[in-house]
C-alpha cells in the first residue's frame, strides 16, 4: 500500500480548481470511472475537503502541529477509511484505502485524508508545506533529505528568487543614486 501516494491526492486535491463538474472530470482526466461518475455533489464535498485539507497544510507549515492533528483527526471522523483488496491487470491484488460511502468523492476523501494522516506520523508535520512565493499558494509534501523546501516547484523558486534579486538590485542602484545626489548637494553648498 502506498501510502505517499494517497498523501499526493490530498496535494492535487489542494492544488486542483474543482468548482464545477467540468473542471472536476478534467481533475480526474478523460476515461477514469472516477470522471464517467462523478456528480455535482461531489464537486460540493472535494470542494469543501479541499479547504479543510488546506487547513492541515497551513498548520504544519506554520509549526502549529497540535492543530494539524486536530485538524486530521475531525478529517479522518469526516471520512471513514475503509480497506479493499482491488486489482487492476491480472493477479496484480493490493490494497486499496476506501471511503465506506459509495461516492466518488468519499473514495477520494478517504484516501488523501488517509495519507496525510499516515505521512504526519511517519515524517511529522513540518513536511507540509505551503509555497513561499506569494503569487502561488500551492501546497506540496516536503521529500527534500534535510526539511528545507519551501516552494511547491523549482519553477516557483526560481521565480521567487529572481525577484529577490531584482528587488536587491534596484535596492543598490536607488542607494547609489541617492548617494550620488547627496554628494552633489554636498559639493553645490557653499
Amino acid at each position: 500500500m502506498n501510502f505517499d501516494e494517497y498523501a499526493r491526492t490530498a496535494v492535487d486535491l489542494v492544488n486542483a480548481q474543482v468548482e464545477t463538474l467540468e473542471q472536476l472530470r478534467a481533475f480526474y482526466g478523460p476515461g477514469s470511472w472516477q470522471a464517467a461518475e462523478v456528480t455535482e455533489k461531489d464537486v460540493a464535498v472535494l470542494r469543501k475537503g479541499a479547504k479543510r485539507l488546506r487547513e492541515v497544510f497551513e498548520h504544519g507549515s506554520a509549526g502549529r502541529d497540535a492543530e494539524a492533528v486536530a485538524a486530521l483527526n475531525l478529517l479522518l471522523e469526516a471520512h471513514p477509511v475503509q480497506p479493499r483488496i482491488s486489482f487492476h491487470h491480472g493477479n496484480d491484488w493490493h490494497m486499496h484505502v476506501t471511503g465506506r460511502g459509495s461516492s466518488v468523492a468519499a473514495e477520494h476523501m478517504a484516501g488523501a485524508v488517509w495519507g496525510l494522516a499516515v505521512w504526519l506520523c511517519e515524517y511529522g508535520s513540518n513536511r507540509f508545506g505551503v509555497c513561499a512565493d506569494e503569487r502561488c499558494g500551492n501546497v506540496y509534501l516536503d521529500t527534500s533529505s534535510n526539511c528545507c523546501r519551501r516552494f511547491c516547484s523549482e519553477r516557483c523558486a526560481t521565480r521567487s528568487h529572481v525577484a529577490a534579486h531584482r528587488a536587491r538590485k534596484r535596492a543598490v542602484a536607488d542607494a547609489s543614486a541617492r548617494s550620488t545626489a547627496d554628494a552633489r548637494d554636498l559639493v553645490a553648498t557653499p
